[in-house]
């Protein structure tokens, strides 16, 4: 009686589209590898604990880091979103490919380069905006940890090229490798005998970045067979419509990017210790939040990017939809098993010396709460894929700054009702705002080029008719 359910199953499995079959394989590995990406970098972190403590070292260390990557890493954000799509493309044109791609490390080099020199010549100024409550050997630490930690900085962009360069090939070893800074800092850490030197976080943290960098460009020449040699100049035609899309893309990236501090200022509204409650929360929920996103986008961007290619947007749209269901459901399940496990992580993670039992129950509340987000933000990045692909930058910012607009919304009106947990509550429907836009817009509303051809037709036929 079992032969055949056993066959029918088997005759479904292999009716599936190889598309879908492509992105499910890259979606296990993906995971795999955020996974041992996301293990590695919290031994990193129990390590500086270990190592330093809560100390005037790492503060110095965190802000440094963050000072000298925030300019590089906000552009490559867009730019990665860019590139995929523009390096499928341009298959079939490697000159135009080669030589866009060495005016891209040419340029971001530069920018790396200047950005760092200005912080650290201007530091002495910024600190008296960004860290005026620091000690003054704090802050000359910071100075120190600038300029050594340039090569951050630096190879960002490279970091960046070289991995977009890879996902255009169908390889997503990068995944992977984005542990490797976490590594040589790890090893560094661990290895110091001085637990006040700043060489070891310093020297891992640049030494990591370095190989990190160095290792990507070696796999993205072998993937693609393309030197790319680094040059200073903005010759090649891909220039203007890069910047421009790098500037809608913007847009929405600030919006987005605003929903955090509009959450610090409701919650600071409900008294104390309600920002550091939702602060716990919200490293829990972006593990679970990044973990998914990763994933799914990774492996959807550039198979999407290939159909489209090929000029079969219907098919395209009806893949990503499918996607978009299937992150849905398995958001909607894991929300479910991490609504249960909650109580037992929060403890095991945090419930030590200051952080007490009563702090465990508050921080549970807030996580559970914040689950509402996860099934609608797991949907959402796969047609964010679709649209980047598609190259519909501005619909994607206009959805972007939509949502913003329903989120605060829903802070002012939830957070009244609820307290605390109407903040989250607000996430959850800001996100599903946003995943039904971009639904919306995937049936309903064809690209540019899908409307200009469809508006021709008409006159065409009615001229075949005459």
């Amino acid at each position: 009686m079992l032969t055949p359910a056993v066959e029918s199953v088997r005759q479904r499995f292999r009716g599936i589209h190889q598309d879908h079959k492509r992105i499910a394989r890259s979606a296990v590995v993906l995971l795999f590898f955020v996974l041992m990406g996301k293990c590695i970098g919290a031994s990193k972190e129990m390590a500086i604990a270990y190592r330093y403590g809560i100390s005037g070292v790492v503060d110095a260390y965190q802000l440094a880091l963050t000072l000298v990557t925030w300019l590089p890493t906000m552009i490559t954000n867009q730019l990665s979103v860019l590139l995929v799509p523009a390096l499928v493309a341009l298959r079939k044109d490697k000159s135009a490919q080669n030589g866009f791609l060495g005016e891209l490390e040419g340029m971001g080099l530069v920018v790396g380069l200047a950005s760092c020199l200005l912080l650290f010549l201007f530091w002495p100024y910024m600190a008296e905006l960004v860290a005026k409550n620091l000690a003054g050997s704090t802050r000359e630490t910071v100075r120190q940890m600038i300029i050594g930690m340039a090569p951050a900085g630096v190879l960002t962009f490279t970091i960046c090229i070289s991995s977009s360069r890879l996902q255009a090939s169908g390889r997503h070893i990068n995944t992977l490798l984005e542990c490797v800074p976490a590594i040589g800092l790890l090893v560094f850490v661990l290895a110091a005998r001085n637990d006040e030197s700043i060489m070891p976080l310093v020297l891992g943290t640049s030494i990591g970045f370095v190989i990190q960098g160095l290792w990507l460009r070696v796999l993205a020449r072998r993937a693609d067979a393309l030197s790319a040699i680094p040059r200073v100049s903005t010759r090649a035609h891909q220039w203007p419509n890069t910047v421009r899309s790098m500037g809608t893309l913007m847009i929405g990236s600030v919006a987005a990017g605003l929903w955090l501090p509009v959450d610090q200022y409701f919650m600071a509204q409900q008294g104390d210790g309600a920002i550091a409650t939702l602060g716990y929360a919200n490293r829990l929920l972006s593990l679970l939040l990044s973990m998914g996103a990763l994933a799914i986008g990774r492996a959807t961007l550039p198979i999407l990017s290939e159909i489209l290619f090929q000029g079969d947007h219907a098919r395209a749209r009806s893949t990503a939809l499918k996607w978009s269901g299937v992150m849905l459901t398995v958001g909607v399940v894991g929300g479910c098993i991490a609504y249960a496990l909650a109580p037992y992580v929060i403890k095991l993670l945090f419930q030590k010396g200051a952080f007490t039992a009563k702090d465990t129950i508050a921080v549970t509340n807030l996580f559970r709460f914040g689950l509402l987000q996860v099934p609608f933000y797991f949907g959402m990045c796969v047609l964010v894929q679709l649209f980047a692909s598609e190259r519909r930058y501005r619909t994607i910012s206009v959805i972007s700054v939509l949502g913003f607009v329903v989120k605060i919304a829903g802070n002012v009106i939830l957070a009244r009702l609820y307290g605390a947990q109407g903040v989250l509550l607000a996430t959850g429907v800001g996100a599903a705002s946003v995943l039904a836009c971009y639904v919306f817009g995937t049936r309903y509303i064809p690209p540019v080029e899908d409307a200009s051809r469809h508006r021709a037709r008409p006159r065409n036929d009615a001229h075949r008719d005459e």
